[in-house]
């Protein structure tokens, strides 16, 4: 939290003072009523001490007091807003390595269900497309807010051969391109999230497709999914082994200026998207909160008044 208006809390200072005034009355309260020798007359004459509630008040409309003077200093507080028109595109890898089984029940399906999930976390006002890459990479969703289309075209992504990581952002980058009338001359702001197990193995390079993600500044986190110990069985007593590869997608999102993550189930795939989910879209925007200070204060003064009149039938 921080003050706009600082110079309001010099009034903390005559506050100090007003309570330190109090606490020396009382104790020459205390000092007196010591003096007064006959015990037995003081009980006649104030046999119903209020005690500790007679601070209450006095305490209570120093609280009142200090509140509203902080809302005059203005607080703010950091809150993360939503970016107008922002878009973020989700590139799935649908290459047959994902059909490992090291991860239940399999890769694909773990990161199927992962998706969905990030995708229904994802405020309704978020553009939100999909490419599907394996041997090319297509656009399956252009940007929208439909969800449930979105949710459809991920349950319906099938397999195939090869793994084309460039051209996926490519194509990521050129559905963002054409969002609207608005995007060629003002960009929304984008962000897209790729997933992969393995390296580059089909069409433009990685190198090639970050120098024109970071050049249309549209950042790309990555997420390489999956473990060392990766099989996909082939038939027939054959096993081919793929485990994930993930230094091309940690340069990539390097290069870009996104983060890189590694997933090894879907439990932790989850994880990664909730993260990435929480921090794209948005930006952080200092809001001022005086108006509580000054609700609490209001709040206090009333407890104030309420406590005086309930045990000494006076206001303060």
């Amino acid at each position: 939290m921080s003050l706009r208006s600082p110079g309001w809390l010099l009034l903390l200072v005559p506050l100090a003072g007003l309570i330190a005034a109090y606490v020396l009355v009382q104790r020459r309260r205390s000092r007196y009523a010591v003096r007064f020798t006959n015990l037995d007359l003081l009980d006649k004459v104030a046999p119903r001490r209020p005690g500790w509630r007679r601070h209450v008040p006095a305490a209570v409309f120093c609280a009142t007091l200090g509140l509203l003077v902080l809302g005059f200093a203005r607080p703010t507080a950091e809150v993360q807003v939503p970016r107008e028109r922002a878009t973020i595109m989700v590139a799935f890898d649908t290459s047959g390595s994902m059909e490992a089984t090291d991860v239940e029940p399999t890769r694909f399906v773990a990161a199927q269900r992962a998706a969905l999930a990030f995708v229904d976390r994802l405020p309704e006002r978020f553009n939100t497309g999909l490419v599907s890459f394996n041997g090319s990479a297509t656009v399956a969703v252009p940007p929208t807010t439909d969800r449930a289309l979105l949710r459809s075209a991920i349950e319906q992504l099938t397999l195939g051969q090869a793994t084309a990581i460039g051209d996926a952002v490519v194509a990521a980058r050129d559905a963002i391109r054409a969002l609207d009338r608005q995007a060629a001359t003002e960009p929304p702001p984008a962000h897209i999230v790729l997933l992969s197990d393995g390296a580059n193995t089909s069409g433009r390079t990685v190198e090639s497709a970050a120098e024109e993600a970071a050049r249309d500044r549209i950042p790309v986190s990555t997420i390489a999914y999956g473990t060392e110990d990766g099989v996909v069985d082939l038939g027939g007593g054959r096993i081919l082994q793929v485990p994930v590869d993930g230094t091309a997608l940690e340069n990539l999102a390097s290069r870009t200026g996104g983060d890189y993550h590694e997933a090894a189930s879907g439990e932790e795939l989850q994880a990664v998207y909730e993260d990435i989910g929480s921090s794209v879209g948005h930006r952080t925007e200092e809001r001022e909160i005086w108006q509580w200070f000054v609700a609490a204060g209001l709040v206090t003064a009333l407890v104030t008044a309420a406590t005086s009149l309930l045990w000494f039938s006076r206001l303060p």
